[in-house]
Protein backbone atom coordinates (compact mmCIF):
# COMPACT_ATOMS: atom_id res chain seq x y z
CA UNK A 1 0.00 0.00 0.00
CA UNK A 2 1.43 2.90 -0.72
CA UNK A 3 1.50 6.13 1.36
CA UNK A 4 -1.09 8.33 -0.16
CA UNK A 5 -3.64 5.52 -0.95
CA UNK A 6 -3.07 4.79 3.31
CA UNK A 7 -3.38 8.27 4.19
CA UNK A 8 -6.77 8.14 1.99
CA UNK A 9 -7.71 5.10 3.61
CA UNK A 10 -7.03 6.10 7.46
CA UNK A 11 -8.90 9.37 7.12
CA UNK A 12 -12.01 7.88 5.86
CA UNK A 13 -11.88 6.02 8.91
CA UNK A 14 -14.34 6.83 11.47
CA UNK A 15 -11.99 7.31 14.91
CA UNK A 16 -11.23 3.64 16.61
CA UNK A 17 -11.22 5.33 20.12
CA UNK A 18 -14.72 5.13 19.84
CA UNK A 19 -15.00 1.98 18.90
CA UNK A 20 -12.99 1.38 22.58
CA UNK A 21 -15.33 3.07 24.52
CA UNK A 22 -18.30 0.92 23.63
CA UNK A 23 -15.83 -2.26 23.96
CA UNK A 24 -15.62 -0.19 28.08
CA UNK A 25 -18.69 0.26 28.27
CA UNK A 26 -19.78 -3.27 27.50
CA UNK A 27 -17.60 -4.23 30.36
CA UNK A 28 -18.96 -1.62 33.07
CA UNK A 29 -22.61 -1.29 32.87
CA UNK A 30 -23.94 0.99 34.68
CA UNK A 31 -28.28 2.30 35.37
CA UNK A 32 -29.10 5.60 35.77
CA UNK A 33 -31.28 6.16 39.18
CA UNK A 34 -31.35 4.21 42.25
CA UNK A 35 -33.88 1.18 42.43
CA UNK A 36 -36.00 0.44 45.26
CA UNK A 37 -34.52 -1.72 47.61
CA UNK A 38 -36.29 -5.58 47.58
CA UNK A 39 -36.84 -5.46 50.87
CA UNK A 40 -39.33 -3.01 49.71
CA UNK A 41 -41.21 -5.04 48.09
CA UNK A 42 -41.02 -8.54 50.04
CA UNK A 43 -42.67 -6.36 52.60
CA UNK A 44 -45.52 -5.15 50.24
CA UNK A 45 -46.16 -8.90 49.31
CA UNK A 46 -45.97 -10.29 52.82
CA UNK A 47 -48.94 -7.63 53.43
CA UNK A 48 -50.81 -8.24 50.62
CA UNK A 49 -50.12 -11.27 49.01
CA UNK A 50 -54.16 -13.23 49.14
CA UNK A 51 -52.19 -16.75 49.56
CA UNK A 52 -50.63 -15.08 53.28
CA UNK A 53 -53.84 -13.42 54.00
CA UNK A 54 -55.87 -16.62 53.39
CA UNK A 55 -53.53 -18.48 55.82
CA UNK A 56 -53.96 -16.12 58.43
CA UNK A 57 -58.14 -16.48 58.31
CA UNK A 58 -57.38 -20.18 58.47
CA UNK A 59 -55.17 -19.06 61.60
CA UNK A 60 -57.96 -16.97 62.86
CA UNK A 61 -60.31 -19.30 62.18
CA UNK A 62 -58.70 -22.34 64.44
CA UNK A 63 -58.55 -19.68 67.18
CA UNK A 64 -62.38 -18.71 67.06
CA UNK A 65 -62.41 -22.53 67.61
CA UNK A 66 -61.11 -22.46 71.25
CA UNK A 67 -63.99 -20.24 72.20
CA UNK A 68 -66.04 -22.63 70.66
CA UNK A 69 -64.24 -25.65 72.35
CA UNK A 70 -65.22 -24.16 75.67
CA UNK A 71 -69.30 -23.86 75.06
CA UNK A 72 -71.69 -26.98 77.45
CA UNK A 73 -74.17 -28.99 75.43
CA UNK A 74 -77.51 -27.15 74.58
CA UNK A 75 -79.75 -27.21 77.43
CA UNK A 76 -82.88 -29.24 76.85
CA UNK A 77 -85.98 -28.48 77.46
CA UNK A 78 -89.32 -30.52 77.19
CA UNK A 79 -93.11 -30.33 78.24
CA UNK A 80 -96.76 -31.84 78.08
CA UNK A 81 -100.27 -30.91 78.47
CA UNK A 82 -103.05 -33.53 79.15
CA UNK A 83 -106.13 -32.31 76.78
CA UNK A 84 -108.48 -34.83 78.08
CA UNK A 85 -111.16 -33.16 79.88
CA UNK A 86 -111.64 -36.14 82.21
CA UNK A 87 -110.39 -35.13 85.71
CA UNK A 88 -109.46 -38.14 87.97
CA UNK A 89 -107.51 -37.56 91.25
CA UNK A 90 -103.90 -37.22 91.07
CA UNK A 91 -103.98 -37.43 87.65
CA UNK A 92 -101.42 -35.24 86.21
CA UNK A 93 -102.08 -32.30 83.57
CA UNK A 94 -98.78 -31.57 82.43
CA UNK A 95 -95.15 -32.02 82.91
CA UNK A 96 -92.65 -29.18 81.89
CA UNK A 97 -88.54 -30.35 82.19
CA UNK A 98 -85.36 -28.43 81.71
CA UNK A 99 -81.99 -31.04 81.51
CA UNK A 100 -78.11 -29.53 81.35
CA UNK A 101 -75.94 -32.42 80.53
CA UNK A 102 -72.19 -31.54 81.89
CA UNK A 103 -69.00 -33.49 80.60
CA UNK A 104 -67.00 -35.08 82.79
CA UNK A 105 -63.95 -33.08 84.68
CA UNK A 106 -61.69 -31.60 82.90
CA UNK A 107 -63.25 -32.11 79.62
CA UNK A 108 -64.05 -29.35 78.64
CA UNK A 109 -60.21 -28.02 79.23
CA UNK A 110 -59.09 -30.86 77.36
CA UNK A 111 -61.21 -29.40 74.34
CA UNK A 112 -59.64 -25.62 74.95
CA UNK A 113 -56.13 -27.43 74.60
CA UNK A 114 -57.04 -29.42 71.75
CA UNK A 115 -58.47 -26.30 69.66
CA UNK A 116 -55.40 -23.81 71.32
CA UNK A 117 -52.76 -26.81 69.77
CA UNK A 118 -54.40 -26.74 66.21
CA UNK A 119 -54.86 -22.89 66.45
CA UNK A 120 -50.73 -22.79 67.19
CA UNK A 121 -50.34 -25.30 64.18
CA UNK A 122 -51.93 -23.30 61.71
CA UNK A 123 -49.74 -20.09 63.02
CA UNK A 124 -46.51 -22.03 62.05
CA UNK A 125 -47.53 -22.25 58.48
CA UNK A 126 -48.22 -18.37 58.56
CA UNK A 127 -44.42 -18.23 58.87
CA UNK A 128 -43.76 -20.56 56.54
CA UNK A 129 -46.12 -19.19 53.99
CA UNK A 130 -44.11 -15.47 54.90
CA UNK A 131 -40.95 -17.46 53.78
CA UNK A 132 -41.78 -18.71 50.49
CA UNK A 133 -43.55 -15.28 49.29
CA UNK A 134 -40.06 -14.03 50.15
CA UNK A 135 -38.30 -16.00 48.24
CA UNK A 136 -41.02 -15.94 45.50
CA UNK A 137 -40.39 -12.23 44.98
CA UNK A 138 -37.10 -12.50 45.40
CA UNK A 139 -36.46 -14.71 42.36
CA UNK A 140 -38.85 -12.53 40.56
CA UNK A 141 -36.72 -9.37 41.27
CA UNK A 142 -33.56 -11.26 40.42
CA UNK A 143 -34.83 -12.56 37.18
CA UNK A 144 -36.16 -8.87 36.11
CA UNK A 145 -32.52 -8.18 37.03
CA UNK A 146 -31.04 -10.93 34.90
CA UNK A 147 -33.25 -9.73 31.82
CA UNK A 148 -32.63 -5.79 32.12
CA UNK A 149 -29.39 -6.52 32.12
CA UNK A 150 -29.32 -8.70 28.92
CA UNK A 151 -31.01 -5.99 27.37
CA UNK A 152 -28.45 -3.46 28.20
CA UNK A 153 -26.01 -5.55 26.54
CA UNK A 154 -27.37 -6.45 23.83
CA UNK A 155 -28.21 -2.44 23.23
CA UNK A 156 -24.78 -2.22 23.69
CA UNK A 157 -23.51 -4.94 20.84
CA UNK A 158 -25.54 -3.69 18.52
CA UNK A 159 -24.10 -0.50 19.27
CA UNK A 160 -20.62 -1.55 18.10
CA UNK A 161 -21.64 -3.56 15.61
CA UNK A 162 -23.16 -0.53 13.65
CA UNK A 163 -19.47 0.73 14.61
CA UNK A 164 -18.08 -2.14 13.09
CA UNK A 165 -20.24 -2.07 10.04
CA UNK A 166 -19.42 1.70 9.36
CA UNK A 167 -15.44 0.76 9.32
CA UNK A 168 -16.49 -2.46 7.20
CA UNK A 169 -18.14 -0.19 4.53
CA UNK A 170 -14.97 2.12 4.25
CA UNK A 171 -12.99 -0.91 4.21
CA UNK A 172 -15.14 -2.38 1.41
CA UNK A 173 -14.62 1.16 -0.52
CA UNK A 174 -11.36 1.35 -0.33
CA UNK A 175 -10.96 -2.42 -1.73
CA UNK A 176 -9.85 -3.88 1.46
CA UNK A 177 -13.00 -5.84 2.99
CA UNK A 178 -15.58 -7.94 0.71
CA UNK A 179 -19.48 -6.50 0.91
CA UNK A 180 -19.60 -10.34 2.54
CA UNK A 181 -17.84 -8.64 5.46
CA UNK A 182 -21.01 -6.14 5.77
CA UNK A 183 -23.71 -8.15 5.22
CA UNK A 184 -22.35 -10.67 7.83
CA UNK A 185 -22.07 -7.88 10.57
CA UNK A 186 -26.02 -6.60 9.54
CA UNK A 187 -26.85 -10.40 10.13
CA UNK A 188 -25.50 -9.92 13.45
CA UNK A 189 -27.20 -7.07 14.21
CA UNK A 190 -30.38 -8.42 13.48
CA UNK A 191 -30.06 -11.48 15.03
CA UNK A 192 -29.27 -9.35 18.17
CA UNK A 193 -32.60 -7.27 17.21
CA UNK A 194 -34.48 -10.37 17.70
CA UNK A 195 -32.97 -11.60 20.64
CA UNK A 196 -33.82 -8.55 22.44
CA UNK A 197 -37.56 -8.81 21.65
CA UNK A 198 -37.88 -11.75 22.85
CA UNK A 199 -36.40 -10.27 26.28
CA UNK A 200 -39.03 -7.36 26.04
CA UNK A 201 -41.72 -10.37 25.93
CA UNK A 202 -39.63 -12.43 29.04
CA UNK A 203 -39.65 -8.68 31.00
CA UNK A 204 -43.14 -8.24 30.53
CA UNK A 205 -44.45 -11.56 32.18
CA UNK A 206 -41.60 -11.20 34.68
CA UNK A 207 -43.41 -7.95 35.58
CA UNK A 208 -46.32 -9.38 35.49
CA UNK A 209 -45.44 -12.33 38.06
CA UNK A 210 -44.06 -9.95 40.95
CA UNK A 211 -46.55 -7.76 40.52
CA UNK A 212 -49.13 -10.39 40.76
CA UNK A 213 -47.39 -11.80 43.95
CA UNK A 214 -48.03 -7.86 45.64
CA UNK A 215 -51.34 -8.36 44.72
CA UNK A 216 -51.54 -5.09 42.54
CA UNK A 217 -53.94 -4.80 40.81
CA UNK A 218 -52.13 -2.74 38.00
CA UNK A 219 -49.00 -3.82 36.39
CA UNK A 220 -46.34 -1.36 37.13
CA UNK A 221 -42.42 -1.46 36.48
CA UNK A 222 -40.18 -2.47 39.01
CA UNK A 223 -37.23 -0.05 39.76
CA UNK A 224 -34.45 -2.16 40.17
CA UNK A 225 -31.29 -1.55 41.53
CA UNK A 226 -28.21 -0.23 39.44
CA UNK A 227 -25.76 -3.45 40.41
CA UNK A 228 -25.51 -6.83 42.32
CA UNK A 229 -22.19 -7.22 43.67
CA UNK A 230 -21.42 -11.06 44.99
CA UNK A 231 -19.59 -10.75 47.80
CA UNK A 232 -16.79 -11.26 48.64
CA UNK A 233 -16.34 -14.04 51.39
CA UNK A 234 -19.71 -16.09 52.56
CA UNK A 235 -21.11 -16.45 55.84
CA UNK A 236 -20.76 -19.85 57.28
CA UNK A 237 -23.93 -21.23 57.19
CA UNK A 238 -24.62 -23.64 60.78
CA UNK A 239 -27.24 -26.66 59.36
CA UNK A 240 -28.11 -27.15 62.92
CA UNK A 241 -30.56 -24.25 62.45
CA UNK A 242 -32.17 -25.99 60.07
CA UNK A 243 -33.68 -27.82 63.07
CA UNK A 244 -35.62 -24.77 63.65
CA UNK A 245 -37.05 -24.24 60.14
CA UNK A 246 -40.89 -23.73 60.79
CA UNK A 247 -41.36 -26.74 58.30
CA UNK A 248 -39.47 -28.51 60.83
CA UNK A 249 -41.30 -27.36 64.08
CA UNK A 250 -44.41 -27.54 62.78
CA UNK A 251 -43.98 -30.96 63.14
CA UNK A 252 -43.15 -30.58 67.09
CA UNK A 253 -47.02 -28.37 66.82
CA UNK A 254 -48.74 -31.60 65.48
CA UNK A 255 -47.28 -33.69 67.86
CA UNK A 256 -48.68 -31.64 70.62
CA UNK A 257 -51.83 -31.64 68.64
CA UNK A 258 -51.95 -35.69 69.12
CA UNK A 259 -51.12 -35.32 72.26
CA UNK A 260 -53.97 -32.97 73.49
CA UNK A 261 -55.95 -35.28 71.12
CA UNK A 262 -55.56 -38.40 73.43
CA UNK A 263 -56.52 -36.96 76.33
CA UNK A 264 -59.29 -35.45 75.24
CA UNK A 265 -59.80 -39.12 74.02
CA UNK A 266 -59.84 -40.10 77.58
CA UNK A 267 -61.72 -37.67 79.03
CA UNK A 268 -64.65 -38.20 76.68
CA UNK A 269 -64.35 -41.78 77.58
CA UNK A 270 -65.54 -41.12 81.34
CA UNK A 271 -69.29 -41.24 81.78
CA UNK A 272 -71.42 -37.32 81.32
CA UNK A 273 -73.63 -36.46 83.68
CA UNK A 274 -76.98 -34.03 84.09
CA UNK A 275 -78.74 -32.34 86.59
CA UNK A 276 -81.91 -30.65 85.82
CA UNK A 277 -85.48 -30.10 87.12
CA UNK A 278 -89.13 -30.97 86.67
CA UNK A 279 -92.51 -29.36 87.10
CA UNK A 280 -95.55 -31.57 87.28
CA UNK A 281 -99.05 -30.31 87.33
CA UNK A 282 -101.60 -32.40 89.49
CA UNK A 283 -105.41 -32.71 89.40
CA UNK A 284 -106.46 -32.18 92.96
CA UNK A 285 -103.29 -32.30 94.30
CA UNK A 286 -100.34 -29.66 94.82
CA UNK A 287 -98.12 -28.86 91.95
CA UNK A 288 -94.75 -30.80 92.02
CA UNK A 289 -91.11 -29.25 91.84
CA UNK A 290 -88.95 -32.65 91.35
CA UNK A 291 -85.04 -32.06 90.62
CA UNK A 292 -83.23 -34.85 88.25
CA UNK A 293 -79.68 -36.32 87.85
CA UNK A 294 -78.68 -38.60 85.21
CA UNK A 295 -75.50 -39.77 83.69
CA UNK A 296 -74.61 -41.72 80.56
CA UNK A 297 -71.91 -44.41 81.04
CA UNK A 298 -69.80 -45.48 77.85
CA UNK A 299 -69.94 -49.19 78.42
CA UNK A 300 -69.09 -50.09 74.91
CA UNK A 301 -65.22 -48.43 74.32
CA UNK A 302 -64.10 -50.37 71.83
CA UNK A 303 -64.26 -46.80 70.05
CA UNK A 304 -61.98 -44.81 72.19
CA UNK A 305 -59.68 -47.85 72.00
CA UNK A 306 -59.73 -47.34 68.41
CA UNK A 307 -58.86 -43.63 68.47
CA UNK A 308 -56.07 -44.36 70.48
CA UNK A 309 -54.36 -46.69 68.64
CA UNK A 310 -55.15 -44.11 65.75
CA UNK A 311 -53.27 -41.34 68.10
CA UNK A 312 -49.98 -43.49 68.19
CA UNK A 313 -50.04 -44.42 64.98
CA UNK A 314 -50.69 -40.59 64.17
CA UNK A 315 -47.87 -39.82 66.44
CA UNK A 316 -45.52 -42.04 64.72
CA UNK A 317 -46.58 -41.23 61.06
CA UNK A 318 -45.60 -37.46 61.94
CA UNK A 319 -41.95 -38.98 63.80
CA UNK A 320 -41.23 -40.65 60.37
CA UNK A 321 -42.75 -36.99 57.94
CA UNK A 322 -40.51 -34.67 60.22
CA UNK A 323 -37.13 -36.87 59.74
CA UNK A 324 -38.56 -36.61 56.04
CA UNK A 325 -38.68 -33.06 56.03
CA UNK A 326 -35.65 -32.89 57.64
CA UNK A 327 -33.64 -34.30 55.30
CA UNK A 328 -35.70 -33.05 52.80
CA UNK A 329 -34.49 -29.34 53.86
CA UNK A 330 -30.88 -30.32 54.34
CA UNK A 331 -30.20 -31.88 50.62
CA UNK A 332 -32.43 -28.64 49.31
CA UNK A 333 -30.44 -26.13 51.00
CA UNK A 334 -26.66 -28.53 50.11
CA UNK A 335 -28.02 -27.98 46.55
CA UNK A 336 -28.85 -24.51 46.83
CA UNK A 337 -25.20 -23.86 48.12
CA UNK A 338 -23.12 -25.63 45.88
CA UNK A 339 -25.10 -24.39 42.74
CA UNK A 340 -24.48 -20.78 44.22
CA UNK A 341 -20.57 -21.76 44.67
CA UNK A 342 -20.85 -22.90 40.94
CA UNK A 343 -22.01 -19.57 39.80
CA UNK A 344 -19.36 -17.96 41.99
CA UNK A 345 -17.14 -20.05 40.26
CA UNK A 346 -18.69 -19.24 36.36
CA UNK A 347 -18.34 -15.58 37.26
CA UNK A 348 -14.86 -15.52 38.02
CA UNK A 349 -14.43 -17.60 34.67
CA UNK A 350 -16.27 -14.99 32.77
CA UNK A 351 -14.38 -12.17 33.86
CA UNK A 352 -11.19 -13.57 33.06
CA UNK A 353 -13.24 -14.58 29.48
CA UNK A 354 -13.97 -10.69 29.17
CA UNK A 355 -10.89 -9.20 29.70
CA UNK A 356 -9.14 -11.93 27.22
CA UNK A 357 -11.39 -10.93 24.99
CA UNK A 358 -11.07 -7.09 25.20
CA UNK A 359 -7.66 -7.99 24.61
CA UNK A 360 -8.23 -9.25 21.46
CA UNK A 361 -10.72 -6.39 20.38
CA UNK A 362 -7.71 -4.05 21.22
CA UNK A 363 -5.01 -6.22 19.17
CA UNK A 364 -7.99 -5.99 16.20
CA UNK A 365 -8.06 -2.43 16.60
CA UNK A 366 -4.36 -1.86 16.12
CA UNK A 367 -4.41 -3.94 12.90
CA UNK A 368 -7.05 -1.36 12.28
CA UNK A 369 -4.98 1.57 12.78
CA UNK A 370 -2.39 -0.12 10.06
CA UNK A 371 -5.07 -0.54 7.36
CA UNK A 372 -5.61 -4.04 7.85
CA UNK A 373 -8.38 -5.95 9.43
CA UNK A 374 -10.11 -9.59 9.07
CA UNK A 375 -13.60 -8.81 9.56
CA UNK A 376 -14.74 -12.56 10.28
CA UNK A 377 -12.25 -12.28 13.18
CA UNK A 378 -13.73 -9.20 14.51
CA UNK A 379 -17.41 -10.96 14.18
CA UNK A 380 -15.66 -13.96 15.74
CA UNK A 381 -14.62 -12.28 18.94
CA UNK A 382 -17.73 -10.02 19.24
CA UNK A 383 -19.43 -13.44 19.82
CA UNK A 384 -17.40 -14.37 21.82
CA UNK A 385 -17.69 -11.58 24.19
CA UNK A 386 -21.26 -11.42 24.04
CA UNK A 387 -21.45 -15.23 25.42
CA UNK A 388 -19.32 -14.07 28.09
CA UNK A 389 -21.24 -11.13 28.85
CA UNK A 390 -24.78 -12.83 28.80
CA UNK A 391 -22.68 -15.82 30.96
CA UNK A 392 -21.52 -13.06 33.65
CA UNK A 393 -25.03 -11.72 34.02
CA UNK A 394 -26.65 -15.00 34.51
CA UNK A 395 -23.71 -15.99 36.58
CA UNK A 396 -24.97 -12.59 38.91
CA UNK A 397 -28.39 -13.89 38.84
CA UNK A 398 -28.02 -17.36 39.48
CA UNK A 399 -26.27 -16.57 42.68
CA UNK A 400 -28.63 -13.91 43.97
CA UNK A 401 -31.29 -16.46 42.94
CA UNK A 402 -29.80 -18.96 45.43
CA UNK A 403 -28.76 -16.85 48.01
CA UNK A 404 -32.64 -16.29 48.09
CA UNK A 405 -33.38 -20.31 48.46
CA UNK A 406 -30.59 -20.23 51.24
CA UNK A 407 -32.33 -17.03 52.99
CA UNK A 408 -35.56 -19.37 53.06
CA UNK A 409 -34.08 -21.94 55.17
CA UNK A 410 -31.89 -20.09 57.08
CA UNK A 411 -34.28 -17.15 57.93
CA UNK A 412 -32.00 -14.07 56.47
CA UNK A 413 -34.58 -12.82 54.36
Amino acid sequence: MNSTFKTTFLSRKPKFWMVRIFLFSLIFLSWTGQGQQLETFIDEAIKNNPNIQAVIKQHAIATEKVSESNSLPDTQFSGGYTLSKAEMPMMQQGEFSMMQMLPWFGTISARSKYATAMANADFVEIEIAKRKIAMAVSQSYYRLYEIAKKQQVLDSNIQLLQVYERLALTSVEVGQASAVSVLRLQMRQNDLIEQKLRLQQDYSAALTAINKIMNREEITDIAIRDSLTIPEKETEIDFSQLKLHPEITKYNELNEVVSQADILNKKESAPDFGIGVQYMLLNEAPNMLMPMATISIPIFKKKFKSVARQNKLKYEELEIQKQASENLLMTQLQTAIKSRNAARISLETQDKNIKQAQHANEILLKNYETGTINFNEVLDVQELQLKFQISRIEAIAAYFKQTSIINYFTDKN
